[in-house]
Order: structure tokens, then C-alpha cells, then sequence
């Protein structure tokens, strides 16, 4: 029988590892010291869970150092901003914001504000939290002639920068597309807080008001002022091309504008161009035998008869026709534009316009108890800006001196709006 050994070296039958004999009284077995388990001390019982907690700490930590650095490596697709504003306040606190490059500057995309043919404009943030617009231009079935006034339009605004009345251009650049695509055109300029057109439609519900007719009549003619200087038609004036900046009304987009040369007083046009509501009689009529058309300075005071006639009444002169007619009636000396001597408020209707954007509708509820009457100056000069012949058509400089615009009380006064 082989004998096995007790840790201290003594032997020890075989029986001692299976049943215990019975006259033998119980022992208990003795394990050698290091298979014994001694209970943990209840210090180690709060020390291991610290010791845990110091190590996910560390894990966590260096997780967050490693996500960091991918973060700021992937700069370009994402960042992360608190969006502030000089009239929007504190509109949140936004993550992992899409951005755009402009020649290697990131800018957070915050929302899309206007949009029209290939152009996008969104609202974006700098690093600096600094608001600004990007108009976004897809190239890719632009031909040269469109090109060419894209390129126009950034020489342009070159060209004026610094003036109060001009939208200031930050940046722009050109950015070639995947797989020998044209890519897309990208200017970064100030960003308007609200738009003529809106301004308009908000204050028609109100009682007529010629303290705020007058403060941004006075200013859009200052901005035309600027450009008529530079001798620059800007071809497509209204409401919407007129934004407010920090309080002030600046003029924008140059996509269609264009320079007169030195030794002439108008420019020739190959197509029609400008918004039909706005559109001067000489941008629309095309005499047998004729494919360009000249327009001038004379055609932006059109467009700007346009604008005040809606200050004054709600909706430009033409609004109740059709396409159709529209071009029509505009060039027809026939055709008269009538110049009510009263006006009043509108109730809203589902269209800011409050007329159908394709063709003529039900016009909105005018609330008559609230009616005010037009004062013969003002109609006077709709009446001088609305000339079928340019030749007779008032210049701004003359605008600017009539009396009603530089009334005395004007001088202090502010108008009622919430976007100041």
C-alpha cells in the first residue's frame, strides 16, 4: 500500500483520505498554509471597490482624451458650437453641427434661409460664434454666361465693400467637385435678421404708418444711391433683395447686376431678367427687330416705385394680374395705375402676399375702420418712379430731397418694430 505524505513530512495512511475510522475520534485536516483562505480584511472590502472606481476614472479619461483628438481631427465634418446671436439670443447648445469649409475656415450650418434655382443661403457659425450666411452655388449646369455672373457678382461686392448700405462680403471661394464635376461656388457674407418682404407683411396688418414708411424708404434709396455712383444697375430690386442688418437695411444680391460702361447710360440685355412684379416697362418690352434690351438707373427707380406703391397699399401695382397679363399691362401705356387716396390694414391670409402665388386670388380682408389716408406727396412720387417712359422717371438724388421723407418729426423717431 502506498502511504502519501501530511505537509510536515509525516505519512499518513489512505484512509485519512476517504472515510474517517470509527474509533478514531474526528480531526480536522490540516491544509498546508498556502491553500488556506484567510477572510479579507474589511478594509480591502472598501479599498477594491475604490481601487475599481480609480481605474474606470482612468479608462474613461483616456477614452476622452482619444475621443478629442479624433474630434478635432474631424474638424472639417463636425463641430460642436453655442449658438449666440446679436438678435437671437441664446438658441441652444447644439452638437456635432454639419459644417461648411470656406477656404479652410469651418463654419457650423445652422439652418437654411433661402433658397432659388442651384443656390442654397444657410445661417452658419464661426469658431468665434459669429453669425454670418453662406449662399451656396452648384455649378455643375451653370454655363459661362451664369459663371460670368456669379464672378460678377463677388467683384461687385468687392467693389463696394465698406459702404453701410451694401451687404459686406467676408469670403468666398470655388470649390472643384468629385470626378471632374464643376463643384460649387460659396460666398460668406453678413447675415440679415429679417427681410424687407417680411417687414412688409408684417406691418400691413397695422394702421398705415409713414414714420416707417419713410425711415426705409429713405434707406433703400441711399443703398441704390451707392450703387447708381458706381454706375452698377442692379436690375432686380425688391422687397426680398433688401435685408436688415443690426437695424439697418442693406442691400443684396448682385447675381444679375451689371456695370455701365463709362461712355453710355444703359446696358444691353440678352434675356429678360428681374422679378415680373418689379420688372420695368423697358426690361419687358422687346419692338420687332430688337433682341437686347437696354435698361439703366431709371429701370431700378421702376423697381423701387414698385416697393414704396406696396409700403403704402400691401402689394405692388400688378399684383392682381396674371403672369400674362402682367407683362402685358406693365409696357402699356393704356393701362393705368391707380393710386387710391386711402389705405388700410389686411387681415393675414395663407399666403404672406395674401394673393395666389400663380395667378389671381380672393384678396384679403381689408379692415376699413382702421383706413388711413395717403398723403398727396407720397402718391406723387409712385407717380414720378412709375413712368412708363424712363426719360421722365424722378433720380434718386431727387427722391431723397422731397419733403415728406425729411419731415421734422421723423428726426427722433423710431419706428415700432421688434427687430430693432
Amino acid at each position: 500500500m502506498t502511504l502519501g505524505r501530511t505537509w510536515n513530512g509525516e505519512r499518513e495512511s489512505p484512509e485519512w483520505e476517504g472515510q474517517q475510522k470509527e474509533h478514531e475520534p474526528v480531526r480536522e485536516r490540516v491544509r498546508p498554509p498556502q491553500q488556506v483562505q484567510q477572510a479579507p480584511h474589511p478594509q480591502q472590502h472598501q479599498q477594491q471597490p475604490q481601487q475599481q472606481q480609480q481605474q474606470q476614472q482612468q479608462q474613461q479619461q483616456q477614452q476622452q482624451q482619444q475621443q478629442q483628438v479624433l474630434f478635432q481631427q474631424q474638424q472639417s465634418a463636425t463641430r460642436t458650437f453655442i449658438v449666440r446671436g446679436p438678435f437671437f439670443g441664446l438658441v441652444g447648445f447644439c452638437s456635432h453641427i454639419n459644417t461648411i469649409q470656406v477656404n479652410k475656415k469651418p463654419y457650423a450650418r445652422l439652418d437654411m434661409i433661402g433658397k432659388g434655382g442651384s443656390s442654397r443661403v444657410f445661417r452658419v457659425l464661426n469658431g468665434a460664434n459669429d453669425l454670418y450666411a453662406i449662399k451656396r452655388v452648384s455649378l455643375d449646369k451653370t454655363d459661362s454666361e451664369t459663371m460670368n455672373g456669379y464672378m460678377n457678382e463677388i467683384a461687385l461686392l468687392k467693389r463696394l465693400e465698406g459702404n453701410s448700405r451694401i451687404i459686406r462680403l467676408i469670403d468666398s471661394e470655388v470649390k472643384a467637385g468629385p470626378g471632374g464635376s464643376k463643384g460649387h461656388l460659396f460666398l460668406v457674407m453678413e447675415c440679415g435678421e429679417i427681410d424687407l418682404a417680411r417687414l412688409i407683411s408684417e406691418q400691413m396688418r397695422e394702421p398705415l404708418n409713414m414714420v416707417w414708411v419713410a425711415y426705409y424708404w429713405q434707406q433703400m434709396l441711399q443703398a441704390v444711391h451707392v450703387i447708381h455712383e458706381e454706375k452698377i444697375v442692379h436690375s432686380d430690386l425688391k422687397p426680398a433683395n433688401f435685408v436688415l442688418v443690426r437695424g439697418q437695411l442693406k442691400l443684396i444680391d448682385f447675381g444679375i447686376a451689371n456695370a455701365i460702361a463709362n461712355d453710355t447710360t444703359n446696358i444691353q440685355r440678352d434675356h429678360q431678367i428681374g422679378t415680373v412684379n418689379y420688372m420695368s416697362p423697358e426690361a419687358i418690352e422687346l419692338p420687332e427687330g430688337m433682341r437686347r434690351l437696354k435698361v439703366g438707373r431709371a429701370s431700378d427707380v421702376w423697381s423701387l416705385g414698385c416697393i414704396l406703391y406696396q409700403m403704402i397699399y400691401g402689394h405692388p401695382p400688378f399684383q392682381h394680374l396674371s403672369v400674362y397679363q402682367k407683362m402685358k399691362a406693365i409696357p402699356d401705356t393704356d393701362h393705368a395705375i391707380i393710386f387710391p387716396e386711402y389705405t388700410a390694414p389686411t387681415m393675414p391670409t395663407q399666403n404672406k402676399q395674401g394673393l395666389s402665388p400663380t395667378g389671381p386670388s380672393t384678396p384679403p380682408k381689408r379692415l376699413e375702420h382702421l383706413k388711413r389716408r395717403v398723403g398727396r406727396p407720397v402718391i406723387a412720387s409712385m407717380q414720378s418712379c412709375l413712368c412708363r417712359n424712363p426719360k421722365e422717371r424722378a433720380l434718386i438724388p431727387e427722391l431723397l430731397e422731397q419733403d415728406w421723407l425729411n419731415m421734422k418729426e421723423r428726426q427722433s423717431s423710431v419706428p415700432a418694430s421688434s427687430h430693432f
